[in-house]
């Protein structure tokens, strides 16, 4: 190691740079440097304790501390010039929190024997470190600690760590599916439970009955208790694994509109979870808000649970959770909000006169909603028979869509500016017309038409008859991943949006305007991962619409994609997460979130993942100009 290099690196940062000549040779002729691949725990909490003050040459760390159900805080992220194991060296007995290489890092090493002689000699060095770097340590734990209370009251830091094996009962009490009604009631109160999993004769599940359906199959319909519980049984027993998150289960129980699921352990049999051990875990969360929402009856009701969402957000942005479960959680949230005022608009104007389906695009078809969502819907519904139907159906469909379309915008869901809306005639249309819509696309791909299907090929049912969109998802998938011309035009306009990354490396900001010297992390940022990965996705005829989801399914369809596919997954989500917090941010000052940010408020390591993600879409639109002979206009 070249003592000069040491001297020239320690002499430009904190608190280094405060000592005389003498005592920074000192300083540099005890270093030593130590490699770090990604991945690697340089410090373990209540570990033995540091040996070494260390000083980041090149790379980065996180420091964090792990709490009970294995729920991490962090605090903070270190890179280059920054130091870390001084609390460690002061303590004398562990280390108080976990150092983790966060991508490989070349550290200095400095003896801390060195370090006491050079902070004796030294009184403005000492006080650096007693003062100004322990200063900020502790106020950055105790503003996590702050933060981790506050959402522990909330029940939602629980909900993203903690197992679901860890709340389900200890056992699962089970019996003959042969047995009476009356029987398998009376097991029920003897034990003390609010469900029974029912066996086959030779012992493998047959299906569960709950409080829930003695209520409503047999009390409610004065069904005889003499007869077998199986005539009253859900044989769809819905599972989930032990050592899954309980938000997971929470989103199996809004989605199958459940209160209990049985908890499988390496294949056996281990418990039941059920929503009571959920409430018990927390308090406002997200089955408290769907809970709000199925039992409103007008639109005005649905507007408070509307409103809590953004709540949820910042309580799940405080604990670093990952993007794509914030926004799994928010949908769920946001399909029962739309189905409701559906519902509402059925009661209000009656049956319509044809089976249709509501759909939703955009970001909402993707699933990934989250702040200042605009509606991008629109409704396929069955060709009519003649030309009398078809006139009364758009009669009923004009007042319809007009009802739901201010009823979202009543909770918080902002009209489409494009006017891609179910409320403008031209997006309620019969089969027909939509599969005529995407055959002008697909085989006459001009600007306009690519635009187009970027928005609606992300498509997906959320209300009504499912059927007339999976009819229309078939021919539209077959029909564009045969056409190479509509691919290549796909392509084309793909890498005519380029990442923006300069020659040298430097993020490309906006040169003048409102946004002058701010980087678009919607345009800039997600937006290009989602067309990569949509077009990937229609180039295979894949039916998932969500970003993630199509991820998933690319892994193994496209040797590209499986290459790169974990580096796709955590470019998207630092993108989305860093999108997030900006958003967040924005609200809370009372301002309109508007996805820009000055990459100058980034920290080093925040920096450096950013150009990293830049640097894959590079090298992915590279892929795309070699396979399609796109060019760059």
């Amino acid at each position: 190691m070249v003592i000069e290099e040491v001297l020239d690196f320690l002499g430009n940062i904190p608190p280094f740079q405060q000592l005389d000549a003498p005592l920074l040779k000192k300083a540099a002729r005890s270093a030593t440097i130590e490699f770090y691949p990604k991945g690697t725990f340089i410090l373990v909490q209540d570990g033995p304790p540091s040996e070494f003050l260390r000083v980041i040459r090149k790379g980065g760390v996180k420091v964090f501390i792990r709490g009970v159900n294995n729920g991490d805080m962090t605090v903070d992220f270190r890179s280059e010039g920054d130091i870390f194991g001084f609390l460690s060296i002061l303590g004398g007995d562990k280390s108080r929190a976990n150092v983790f290489a966060v991508e490989d890092t070349l550290c200095y090493r400095i003896s801390k024997e060195s370090l006491h002689e050079i902070m004796s000699a030294n009184p403005a060095f000492r006080e650096y470190f007693l003062k100004t770097f322990l200063n900020k340590y502790i106020d950055k734990t105790y503003k996590s600690i702050l933060d981790k209370t506050f959402v522990r009251q909330g029940g939602d830091k629980l909900l993203f760590t903690t197992r679901v094996g860890e709340i389900s009962t200890g056992s699962v009490v089970t019996a003959s599916r042969d047995i009476s009604i009356q029987e398998a009631a009376e097991i029920m109160v003897a034990r003390k439970i609010s469900s029974l999993v029912l066996l086959e004769e030779d012992g493998s599940p047959a299906g569960i009955v709950t409080d829930r359906d003695l209520r409503d199959k047999v009390v409610s319909k004065n069904r005889d208790i003499a007869g077998k519980v199986s005539s009253v049984m859900n044989s769809v027993l819905i599972k989930t694994d032990a050592q899954d998150f309980c938000f997971e289960v929470l989103l199996k129980m809004i989605k199958h509109n459940i209160h209990h699921l049985v908890v499988v352990d390496k294949g056996r049999m281990s418990g039941v979870v059920t929503n009571h051990d959920l409430m018990l875990l927390q308090g406002t969360s997200p089955i408290s808000i769907v809970r709000e929402i199925e039992t409103q009856t007008t639109v005005q009701g649905l507007v408070p649970s509307s409103k809590k969402v953004q709540t949820i957000i910042g309580l799940l942005l405080k604990e670093g959770t990952k993007s794509v479960n914030i926004t799994r959680v928010v949908n769920e949230i946001n399909d029962r909000i739309v189905r409701k005022i559906l519902e509402a608009a059925e009661k209000k104007f009656g049956l319509p006169p044809v089976r249709y389906c509501w759909i939703g695009m955009g970001s909402e078809g993707r699933k990934e909603q989250v702040f200042s969502t605009d509606q991008d819907n629109g409704i396929i519904y069955e060709d009519p028979v003649s030309e009398e139907q078809a006139v009364a159906i758009q009669d009923y469909f004009r007042d319809f869509t007009s009802f739901v379309r201010g009823s979202l915008e009543t909770c918080g869901f902002a009209a489409c500016p494009a006017d891609v809306m179910a409320s403008n005639p031209h997006w309620r249309q019969p089969v027909r017309v939509w599969k005529k819509y995407f055959l002008t696309w697909i085989s006459e791909p001009d600007a306009d038409a690519v635009l187009r299907s970027q928005i609606f090929f992300d498509f997906r049912p959320l209300f009504g008859d499912i059927r007339l969109a999976e009819e229309l998802r078939d021919y539209v998938a077959r029909l564009a991943s045969e056409s190479t011309p509509f691919l290549g035009s796909l392509a084309n306009t793909i890498v005519n949006n380029p990442p923006p990354i300069g020659f040298f490396k430097s993020i490309v900001v906006e040169k003048n305007g409102q946004h002058k010297n701010e980087l678009n992390l919607k345009v800039k940022g997600t937006a290009l991962l989602t067309d990569i990965i949509r077009f990937f996705s229609v180039e295979k005829g894949i039916a998932e619409t969500s970003t993630v989801e199509r991820l998933e399914k690319l892994m193994s369809l496209n040797t590209f994609v499986a290459k790169h596919g974990d580096e796709l997954e955590h470019a998207y989500d630092f993108l989305m997460f860093l999108r997030m917090q900006h958003d967040y941010r924005r609200l809370n000052e009372g301002r309109i979130p508007d996805h820009f940010i000055d990459p100058n408020t980034l920290s080093k390591v925040e920096k450096r993942m950013l150009k990293e993600a830049y640097e894959l879409v590079e090298k992915v639109h590279g892929f795309i100009i070699e396979r399609y002979k796109a060019s760059i206009i």
